[in-house]
């Protein structure tokens, strides 16, 4: 496309704030036009203009389709405006000094063909992407927001040592499936829980697991843990909360860590599940805690060094779930709440 041209740009938008559990209605998929050309400004030293090639697809957006009544710890979707989250995006036109045209990044843009990124805080929220001997469309999974926030949680919130017993909930997703096979790089003993035999499969034939269950098999999740892990968990990476944090509780060890990811199974619930072993933190002395990968994302370049050398030398396995075309942003999106996925859940914009 020339520089200055009109186009069309295909857009993905929240509809209205969503109660319980979202539809494919609650978004729509808008024609609108951009001009392939920065703004005008004498001032401006900081504007990009992307071509999004890919889009990822993460269960903290359905946080953001609800208005919250007060501060988190992201801001929610604009309705009528287009979805914003994780892609990796090529720049047609650059002021930033850190950006060229023709560069390839990853960061926070537009569900959209286009995205003219204005803000300064904005424009800091990317990554260049200097490694290309890899697929482009791992930085949307284990060399984006995924792969740092599985680093985070095991490494710097888990704190894992040789022999340790951990125990990885949705161990086939984005994260989940990179925890399980960094616990096996540290020597450590793991067992992953998911949704279908397949997923099953998946986690003890290509990731590595110890060993691995059907949640939705076992009538009694206590015991399911009880028979995976007879001596306890010394670390749970927690992804879905409930009824699941509650059997792990019992099942903790003495000075167990709990890093807490996301809580997915809440996340469509009107009325949350209450937790009710909570009791277990004090009498087994164990660490909870909470991470967001933002406050991590100055390990960024530390990660990689770990990462791609296991990547090239096939220690590392990474399964993705692609979904062709912005059309199908909304299906794939809602697929994570249903586990529809197998693997990063990702969406094909355009192909650089």
């Amino acid at each position: 496309m020339a520089s200055g041209q009109e186009v069309s740009n295909k857009q993905v938008v929240l509809k209205n704030y969503v109660v319980g559990f979202p539809k494919e209605s609650d978004m729509e998929i808008r024609d609108s036009k951009i001009t392939l050309k920065l703004p005008e400004d004498s001032n401006d030293t900081t504007s990009i203009l992307l071509k999004n090639l890919y889009l990822s697809c993460d269960p903290y957006m359905r946080s953001r389709m609800t208005k919250h009544d007060r501060p988190t710890y992201v801001e929610s979707f604009t309705p009528g405006t287009p979805i914003t989250g994780y892609g990796v995006s090529k720049v047609l036109e650059s002021r930033h000094p850190k950006y060229q045209k023709g560069d390839l990044v990853w960061g926070f843009t537009g569900w959209e063909e286009y995205t003219l990124i204005t803000s300064p805080q904005q424009a800091q929220m990317f990554f260049k992407i200097e490694h290309k001997d890899v697929p482009l469309s791992y930085y949307t999974g284990i060399l984006g927001m995924p792969g740092m926030t599985a680093y985070a949680g095991f490494y710097e919130v888990g704190a894992p040592k040789e022999g340790d017993r951990v125990y990885v909930s949705a161990a086939s997703g984005a994260v989940g499936q990179l925890v399980g096979q960094f616990a096996k790089l540290a020597g450590c003993y793991v067992v992953g829980s998911a949704g279908s035999k397949e997923k099953v499969d998946l986690l003890k034939n290509k990731f590595g697991f110890d060993e691995a269950f059907n949640y939705k098999e076992e009538e009694d999740l206590d015991a399911a843990l009880r028979r995976c892990f007879p001596e306890g968990i010394d670390i749970y990476f927690e992804n879905v909360g409930g009824k699941m944090l509650d059997a792990v509780l019992g099942n903790m060890r003495l000075h167990g860590r709990i890093p807490v990811c996301g809580l997915i199974s809440q996340y469509n619930l009107v009325e949350p599940e209450g937790v009710h072993n909570l009791f277990c933190l004090i009498t087994k002395r164990i660490r909870m805690e909470g991470f967001l990968v933002g406050d991590y994302y100055h390990l960024y370049k530390k990660y990689l060094e770990m990462i791609l050398p296991n990547i090239k030398e096939g220690k590392i396995s990474y399964v993705e779930d692609v979904a062709e075309g912005l059309e199908s942003a909304p299906s794939a999106l809602l697929g994570l709440f249903s586990g529809k996925n197998v693997g990063k859940q990702l969406v094909v914009v355009a192909r650089e």
